[in-house]
């Protein structure tokens, strides 16, 4: 319950939406969230065959494993917490995530962010996807993407009807 009353950190099995981070339900958390909380050092991962520890990097491997953006996911993920956003999955959305800036069920979120891998570069056809979701829920659509330095950098459209 404390990791969902400080950021809104994972999602209670079997509820929905919580109204209240007081819930007697178990706490379901993203590989994402798992890998950044361990970094912050908030949170511990035990490896559920052997009771062991799971170090940071051994969760980035395992996340690497499921998706081959995961690490781009994860630098974009950890920044927009840094710069104190409340970061939840934007799937029903069709992006990476939904972005808030007190947190959900306090404010709607404000915007969208889709990673898009530096290497495969944004085709016309994410910016026009962005243009479409963005305008139908009425949401800023942020593109984020990590650069070979590491640096992230972020594209926004505003869309003007004619």
């Amino acid at each position: 319950m404390q990791l969902y009353d400080n950021g809104y950190f994972g999602q209670p099995v079997g509820i929905r939406k919580p109204k209240s981070p007081v819930f007697d339900k178990p706490l379901e958390l993203s590989l994402l969230e798992c890998a950044y909380l361990t970094r912050e050092k908030k949170l511990q991962v035990l490896d559920s065959k052997d009771d062991r520890i799971l170090s940071l990097r051994k969760i980035m491997n395992l996340g690497s494993k499921r998706s081959k953006d995961f690490k781009d996911q994860f630098l974009v993920y950890a920044q927009l917490r840094e710069l104190g956003y409340v970061v939840r999955p934007g799937l029903k959305f069709g992006t990476d995530f939904a972005v808030y800036e007190k947190g959900p069920g306090l404010d709607h979120a404000p915007f969208l962010v889709h990673v898009i891998p530096q290497k495969n570069g944004v085709v016309p056809l994410d910016i026009v996807r962005a243009g479409r979701l963005a305008t139908s829920v009425r949401k800023r659509f942020i593109i984020a993407t990590v650069k070979a330095s590491g640096e992230i950098a972020h594209y926004s459209f505003v869309w003007h009807r004619p």
